[in-house]
């Protein structure tokens, strides 16, 4: 019998009935039938303040952690598995859930150099969280063409795979996006995206899921894609 998992989801739109809010509906679906539980954090809904404050500069060099983001820290640490679900804005996630992240993934608790902040700068960094299993899952309104082109998606999960995450010792880290979903013409995008979200769903709530190495991973596409741009037929 497969164990109860908790999946922490943590959702940035302003609408609870809007098209992200069923691509996020459609990810949990196996999760619900499976008999897991969910915690949605809402940004919205929980009015989080991504404002990084005199309180948050001061904990940064050493003082203590502001008010609120305890208990923030303590749903991260009940979760089995991290989701990340958001429109795309601007080719990033939206700035209430990177503020989200500059203020929840503090250091000390995310990260850390040397034996503290005496150590930043001049000692080697520890990434102190636990390789939770992570999901990000962007909804776009451009073309997959339109991101391979310009690199966008991999530029994405260069800042937040590789520079957020694993940075912090979550290595185990899945990104998805959903294209070209915008507009009445699109509808069929967005069904057949509903989908795609239900699949990831039921691929990562799986007990014998693959663990992914989002790091390395990175590490070794840029080798290849180096690789391809500098050879030359002789």
């Amino acid at each position: 019998m497969d164990l109860v998992m908790h999946l922490l989801t943590i959702f940035s739109h302003p609408f609870r009935d809007r098209y992200p809010a069923a691509v996020m509906d459609s990810f949990h679906d196996p999760f619900m039938r499976a008999g897991h539980t969910i915690d949605v954090l809402d940004l919205h809904r929980e009015q989080f303040d991504p404002r990084f404050t005199a309180e948050d500069h001061a904990h940064f060099w050493g003082g203590p952690v502001p008010p609120g983001i305890e208990e923030i820290h303590r749903r991260v640490e009940e979760a089995d598995r991290l989701a990340f679900v958001f429109p795309v804005y601007w080719w990033s996630m939206p700035a209430l859930m990177k503020g989200w992240i500059e203020r929840v993934f503090t250091a000390g608790w995310a990260y850390q150099y040397g034996r503290g902040v005496e150590d930043r700068g001049r000692a080697p960094l520890h990434g102190l969280l636990p390789s939770t299993p992570t999901v990000l899952i962007g909804v776009g309104g451009s073309k997959q063409t339109t991101y391979e082109k310009y690199g966008y998606d991999d530029a994405m999960r260069t800042q937040l795979d590789v520079g957020i995450f694993a940075y912090c010792g979550i290595n185990d880290v899945e990104s998805h996006l959903i294209y070209d979903v915008e507009g009445d013409h699109n509808a069929p995008n967005r069904e057949a995206a509903l989908v795609q979200a239900h699949e990831i769903g039921r691929s990562f709530a799986a007990s014998d899921r693959t663990t992914r190495h989002a790091k390395e991973e990175h590490l070794e596409r840029r080798r290849t894609q180096g690789a391809t741009v500098n050879f030359r037929p002789r």
